[in-house]
């Protein structure tokens, strides 16, 4: 079976509740799926003073570990309607992987979460699926055969390009079930087609 990273930037925890999410659906496919963070870059009394969550389990990950992987699954919020800086920071010193084609024909997708409904989900589902497509990756999204993404009967992210979940303006709204649902779906299809190439 193939090997899945799920590999996040989270500030509040909100994304890393999606990424063990993603990892669940991975797993159920057989696939060894492995959760790791990327490292966090804002001086530690910021990440203080703005009670970031500092004490997330997964480990920090390395750039050179990427091509180890068939697939890569990378999870971030938003800033802006874009990836964060962190998330940013790590990717940009892929140079050495993207030159020599290392991550070609692997497998990618992308998750986040925003402060509201319009804070720009998608345009930063599309900041990471770009990185995605340089390197080469066929990506895979969240198609709508997870129809949970269609009601009109609750407030709910998620959307063809990635699963998401709505955090709140102060954070106070955690990952909805329809949400984690959407996540796991996510995860399932991409280590699906992970294990049809390299399984």
């Amino acid at each position: 079976m193939s090997r899945v990273l799920v590999l996040y930037y989270s500030t509040y925890g909100h994304i890393e509740t999606m990424a063990n999410a993603v990892a669940e659906g991975a797993r159920g496919t057989g696939a060894t799926v492995d959760i790791k963070r990327v490292p966090e870059t804002a001086p530690a009394e910021v990440a203080k003073n703005a009670h970031f969550k500092l004490d997330q389990q997964a480990p920090e990950a390395r750039v050179d570990e990427l091509e180890s992987y068939d697939a890569i699954i990378i999870g971030a919020p938003t800033r802006y309607g874009r990836m964060p800086s962190q998330m940013a920071s790590f990717l940009d010193q892929t140079g050495g992987l993207w030159a020599r084609g290392a991550l070609n024909g692997k497998v990618g997708g992308a998750f986040t979460s925003t402060a509201t409904q319009h804070g720009g989900q998608e345009t930063t589902l599309f900041s990471i699926i770009t990185n995605l497509l340089h390197f080469g990756m066929t990506v895979v999204g969240l198609p709508y055969s997870f129809q949970g993404q269609m009601t009109m009967d609750e407030i709910v992210g998620c959307s063809p390009y990635g699963a998401s979940t709505i955090a709140g303006g102060k954070g106070e709204r955690r990952p909805s079930q329809l949400e984690l649902d959407g996540a796991r779906h996510q995860g399932e299809l991409i280590a699906k087609t992970a294990n049809k190439l390299f399984g």
